[in-house]
């Protein structure tokens, strides 16, 4: 497995104030600082990599694409497999990774082109992805060198879901926090910021993960 060593810094969370698509889930905007740095996979998890663990898993799936239809528990029984701290990324660390050091609403700037990421629409509704995974990697790699962080699969995170980014805001038990936008979605669902949670049990065809390590 690939990793990308991820520098120490700090970074403003949440929406940036120019973003239309910006929402209350992504709001207040805040400074976080990731005091130390951290190991994540370059890429996404990939059915080969999952069927080492669980031979049955999907036999008909392409083994260099994105595993899928995992559940959050599912993961957690992975990376108990794995051993050795491996681990989810927390959601601030995930958009730490994602702007890697830019202030837009993508990793690179305040527009997402479909040769960039795996998305089917653009916000005008014309098709323009492929309407299905593309094996990782497919796509350029942010300016940390981290691939298919927009679009593609949506994320598990390790984060606890909360409706908002207010510190004080209670957490959401039995739910988690996703990152990153899916092969079916729309640009503004591939956001930096953009976050949703969903059930530890929930199981999709358009989020799998990625992981991490403490460096």
């Amino acid at each position: 497995m690939n990793l990308v060593e991820i520098p120490a810094g700090s970074f403003l969370m949440g929406a940036v104030p120019h973003d239309k698509f910006g929402n209350a889930t992504e709001m207040p905007r805040r400074q976080i600082v990731i005091a130390e740095p951290f190991l994540l996979s370059r890429d996404l998890v990939t059915v080969g990599e999952w069927r080492a663990y669980e031979p049955q898993h999907d036999p008909w799936d392409k083994g260099e694409l994105p595993v899928v239809n995992v559940s959050y528990l599912d993961v957690l029984g992975y990376l108990e497999w794995l051993g050795d701290s491996w681990r989810l990324p927390r959601e601030e660390e995930w958009e730490y990774a994602c702007r890697a050091g830019s202030g837009g609403i993508f990793t690179n700037g305040d527009e997402l082109e479909p040769k960039e990421a795996n998305f089917l629409f653009t916000e005008s509704i014309e098709r323009v992805g492929p309407g299905h995974r593309t094996p990782v990697g497919a796509y350029s790699p942010n300016r940390w060198g981290i691939n298919d962080l927009h679009g593609n699969v949506c994320e598990w995170t390790s984060s606890v879901w909360k409706t908002n980014l207010e510190t004080e805001t209670p957490e959401v038990p039995g739910r988690r926090t996703i990152r990153g936008g899916a092969w079916d979605y729309l640009p503004r669902l591939l956001r930096c910021s953009w976050r949703d949670g969903i059930d530890e049990t929930a199981r999709r065809d358009n989020l799998g993960f990625r992981v991490a390590r403490d460096g």
